[in-house]
Order: C-alpha cells, then sequence, then structure tokens
C-alpha cells in the first residue's frame, strides 16, 4: 500500500528541487501491471511477457484503450505548457508571512492557450481547461472543484507520478489512510471538508477491524510529512489532495475515472464461468500470436462437460412474486369460466337468462358464492348478497355504522361535481359532526385531518384518511369475527344443502355443449 518515489521533480520559481515523499499509493501489484512500461526496462519488460502472457494480454488491452490515447495527447499539451523558456509562466507568490511555491494564475493559463493551441477564443479555450482539469493535470490549489477560472486563482500542476495514464485504481483502504492523515495534521488547509468528513466516518465503520492498522500507516506517513522541508510540504499535499478529487470527487463534481458499464462488460470480462469459455481454435491478437496453448482434446471434453451442466441447470429462480401467483390462480381456479364452468351461463350465448334475473340468484345462493366472501374483505363487499350478510353481522356487533360510512364515501366519489358540496356536508353533519346521529369511532388524527380539509376545501375526497381508516378496523376486527361467526358458517352450510336444480341442470346442459362443440 505504502510506495517510496524519490526525486519528484517541482518547480519553483523556474528552478527544480529533487522532493523526498512517502505517499499513499494504490495497490502495486495492480498498478504495476496497468502503468505505462519504463522505456529504459523494455528489454526486461519484453522478456518477463513471454513467461507471463496475462500480465502481456492486460497490457496490451490498457495501451490500446481509448482513454490512454486521451491520456497521451493531454500529457503532450501539458508538457508544453511545463517548458521553462515557453510554457505558462509558473512562480513562487510570496504572501504575508508564507509563500506560496510553484503556481500560475487562470489568466495566464488561458492567455497561453489561446497564444500556442489552435483555438479560436477565450471560451474555447476556457472549456478545453475544464476537461484538462476534470482528469487532474493542473488543479485550483484551495478548492476540491476541479474547474478553470479565467482571472487570478492560483493553480499547480499536478506531478507526472499521479497522472491518470498510470492506471491507478486506488482502493478503499488509501483513501482511509489519506484522510486518517489529513486528520492528524493541525493545518487549516488540511481540514477535511464536509462531505470528507463523512467519507472517513463511512470507512471507519468498514474497516472497523482494521481500523488501527489503518491508524499507524497514517501516523507513520504524518511523521515523514512532518521532517521535509515547509514548501515541498505544500506542494506535495495539493498533489495529493488534487489525486483523491480526481478518483474520489466531491458531490456533484464530475467522476472521470467512471467507465461506461456495457465497456467496462467487454474490456474486463470475468474470467471464471462460461463468459472465458472459446469453441473450436482461440482467436489470435495481434500482440500474442503464437503464444496462446495449444487446445487439446481434454480442454474440449471439459467444455462440453461444462456446457452440458450448464444446460441441465435450471436458470429460471422461483421468486416470492412467482409463488404468490401460483396461490392466487389456485385460490381462484375455481371461479376462473376457462377451467371451471360457470354457475350462470352466458345469456349471450346460451338461452338462459338466469344471469340477468337478480331475484332468483338472491334466492338461490351457491356455496361457491359463499366460500369466495371468506379470501378477502374486498370480495366480501363486492357481492352484494354478501354485503348485506355483512350488514346485518355488525348491526348485531352495534358497529354498522363503519359499513354505511364507508359506503357513503364511495358514493361521494361517483357523485356528479354539482351534487359534492351538500353531500360532503351530510356526511360530516350524520357521522363526525359533534351531534352526529350516528356518530363513527375514528383515531384523533384522521379527525383533525378530516376538519382541517372540511375548513379548507370541502370535496369528494375530503374523508379519505377517515374512510381509510374505517375500513382498516372492518377488515383486521369485524371481518375476522363475521368469518369465525356462527352466522357465517350457518349461512355456508344453508347454501351448501340450497344447491338448486335449475343450477345444476344448467352446469349439465353447459359440459354436454361442451362436449358436443368439442
Amino acid at each position: 500500500m505504502f510506495k517510496v518515489f524519490k526525486s519528484l521533480k517541482a518547480r519553483n520559481g523556474g528552478s527544480h528541487s529533487s522532493l523526498n515523499a512517502n505517499m499513499v499509493t494504490m495497490n502495486a501489484d495492480k498498478a504495476a501491471i496497468k502503468r505505462k512500461p519504463d522505456p529504459s526496462t523494455s528489454s526486461c519488460s519484453i522478456q518477463s511477457a513471454n513467461e507471463e502472457i496475462p500480465s502481456l494480454q492486460q497490457s496490451y488491452i490498457t495501451d490500446e484503450s481509448p482513454n490512454l490515447l486521451l491520456y497521451k495527447r493531454m500529457e503532450k499539451i501539458i508538457e508544453k505548457m511545463q517548458d521553462e523558456t515557453s510554457g505558462v509562466p509558473v512562480r513562487t507568490v510570496k504572501s504575508f508571512m508564507s509563500k506560496i511555491p510553484s503556481v500560475f494564475t487562470g489568466s495566464d493559463l488561458i492567455t497561453w492557450m489561446v497564444k500556442n493551441l489552435d483555438v479560436e477564443d477565450q471560451q474555447e479555450a476556457l472549456h478545453l481547461a475544464h476537461l484538462i482539469a476534470a482528469h487532474g493535470y493542473f488543479f485550483p490549489i484551495d478548492d476540491h472543484m476541479l474547474t478553470v477560472r479565467n482571472d487570478g486563482t492560483f493553480y499547480r500542476f499536478q506531478t507526472p507520478y499521479f497522472w491518470p495514464s498510470n492506471c491507478w485504481e486506488p482502493e478503499n483502504t488509501d483513501y482511509a489512510v489519506y484522510l486518517c492523515k489529513r486528520t492528524m495534521q493541525n493545518k487549516t488547509r488540511l481540514e477535511l471538508a464536509d462531505y470528507e468528513a463523512e467519507n472517513l466516518a463511512r470507512l471507519q465503520k468498514m474497516f472497523s477491524r482494521k481500523w488501527e492498522f489503518i491508524f499507524m500507516q497514517a501516523e507513520a506517513q504524518s511523521k515523514v510529512d512532518k521532517k521535509r522541508d515547509k514548501l515541498e510540504r505544500k506542494v506535495l499535499d495539493s498533489q495529493e489532495r488534487a489525486f483523491w478529487d480526481v478518483h474520489r470527487p466531491m458531490p456533484g463534481c464530475v467522476n472521470t475515472t467512471e467507465v461506461d458499464i456495457k465497456k467496462a462488460c467487454q474490456m474486463n470480462k470475468p474470467s471464471k464461468g462460461l463468459k472465458k469459455l472459446e469453441i473450436g481454435p482461440p482467436k489470435l491478437s495481434p500482440s500474442t500470436s503464437g503464444l496462446h496453448p495449444k487446445v487439446t482434446v481434454e480442454s474440449l471434453h471439459k467444455q462440453i462437460t461444462l456446457l452440458k451442466t450448464q444446460l441441465e441447470r435450471r436458470n429460471i429462480k422461483v421468486s416470492k412474486a412467482a409463488e404468490t401467483f401460483i396461490a392466487y390462480f389456485e385460490q381462484y381456479i375455481e371461479y376462473d369460466p376457462f377451467f371451471t364452468p360457470p354457475e350462470y351461463t352466458n345469456p349471450w350465448v346460451y338461452d338462459n337468462t338466469e344471469l340477468w334475473e337478480p331475484d332468483k340468484m338472491a334466492n338461490n345462493i351457491s356455496s361457491r358464492r359463499v366460500k369466495r366472501w371468506a379470501f378477502s374483505l374486498q370480495e366480501l363487499l363486492a357481492d352484494p348478497m354478501g354485503r348485506e350478510h355483512f350488514e346485518r353481522f355488525l348491526d348485531k356487533e352495534f358497529s354498522g355504522e363503519n359499513l354505511k360510512f364507508w359506503e357513503a364515501v364511495q358514493e361521494l366519489k361517483a357523485l356528479p361535481q354539482s351534487q359534492v358540496q351538500s353531500k360532503v356536508r351530510e356526511i360530516w353533519d350524520y357521522f363526525l359532526a359533534s351531534d352526529a346521529k350516528c356518530p363513527i369511532n375514528v383515531d384523533s388524527h384522521s379527525y383533525e385531518i378530516t376538519k382541517k380539509n372540511m375548513e379548507t376545501a370541502d370535496n369528494r375526497w375530503s374523508f379519505d384518511n377517515a374512510a381509510a381508516h374505517v375500513y382498516h378496523l372492518m377488515k383486521s376486527d369485524s371481518y375476522s369475527r363475521y368469518l369465525r361467526s356462527e352466522m357465517y358458517k350457518d349461512f355456508l352450510n344453508g347454501s351448501k344443502k340450497k344447491t338448486s336444480v335449475k343450477g345444476i341442470r344448467s352446469i349439465v346442459s353447459f359440459s354436454a355443449r361442451k362436449d358436443n362443440v368439442i
């Protein structure tokens, strides 16, 4: 997690100074694979690539990525900007009792870009500067927002060690060490921002088991930082802060390190599972031609076995939603005319008009119809006979006013607008007023909301809260007692005995006609 790097050059008034640093870096193994190879060690890297094919393939993917081509073009511009003779003027600014090393102003930067780059005006130069700053190649020294202003704001160049072309993949542990180190340094410029303090608290909770190790690392780095020169420490602290502003940006800023999910899936396919399988001879890439192992019969047999196993495995997982649908279908299959003959045939298809004769339907109530009342309160109230029977039960329980109030509210929602206001006042006077003829039992919260609705705007939705409360009371209390009551059980048993002969004949005739059609 640590890596000591030396000879970090920083421009200080036109001169270079060698800066020794012991800073938080990313996972060395990941960075070594993805970082650009050093030209001085190219021969060694070629030799090691012949021994380790995966490393060569990873390096090839990284070198040919579109992002790296973009980084190289931006770095060429940065190198021109840092030229000592024709670049952006970098200087050390003296302020009250302190010095600000290696900075340049935003106006100097925009002026240089208009003069040396192929841009039409200052607006285009400012837009290009925004894009380069968002990738962290230069940054404001006193702000976490990586933007550029065309004024006297001070900016500083990022060290090449932290350039995005090195393919850093910082981990949360590295970020935790950096934030913890910032809390140890008693400097106003190093105080944590609000979002950084929240991130530190979140990381401390995430890494609670190894926080002592992280704290020790941060403490060791803080001690090393104190031994540096004051100006060197200022430069290194700001560069490290800018690095994390790129990889852990503040809320609302653009994260340039994010990769499109489709591109990420194409570039970084997992090495396990069927996604890595290749049927037939492998395709050779330009950089690894001749380096692939030979395809053997055993490897092909393994691929075939794995594919067969994948085909036999069930890919569809039965979730709770599917189980709920199955339970609903099994409950209502008896009432589905596609699977069970209906109690009354369709008069548009057959010469049987019993469905249009409610008096006969009321006298001949089948047990199947009564059993449906036990499915839910909604099913009970949807049946006129079930509602009437439930109303008689509530009158015995001295709570019939609840159903009357609920029905009145439902009727109110279907009235014409011209009758709404009078109906609202009628419902209030009959059920909720202090001298109501049929008062209902509602909680104080619902009563206050309803009273407020009456005072502000008496519309068709004024009683919704009170009606919802009353419906919940009937569903949780009255309905369950109704299903356990002898009144419902006797009615259910009586309907079983009173199966009408006409109902049986209609079902038989329906079945016979169905057989003839088949």
